[in-house]
């Protein structure tokens, strides 16, 4: 059942920050096997709307579900919740 009006949020990895106002997000999940019930790691990536240009590689951010920005741009930045060393 999906709740009218809940925006997904993921937290992910920046992997790449070249564009302007731009970055893209690399998201890891978790998902069980069915057969051998092993978990396995699925990745995807976002490109996601940072309109301050704030994010670098390897911060780990939270990203929000927003309408569509562009072709592609589907997320918006909501926080850094960690910088890059």
């Amino acid at each position: 059942m999906k709740v009218q009006g809940m925006k997904r949020q993921l937290v992910g990895m920046v992997v790449r920050d070249m564009m302007d106002k731009t970055v893209v997000v690399q998201v890891e999940r978790l998902v069980k096997h069915k057969l051998y019930k092993k978990y396995i790691k699925r990745r995807g990536k976002f490109a996601v709307h940072d309109k301050n240009n704030s994010c670098r590689i390897g911060d780990k951010v939270l990203i929000t579900e927003s309408r569509p920005l562009s072709k592609t741009k589907r997320w918006r930045l909501s926080k850094i919740l960690e910088k890059a060393v």
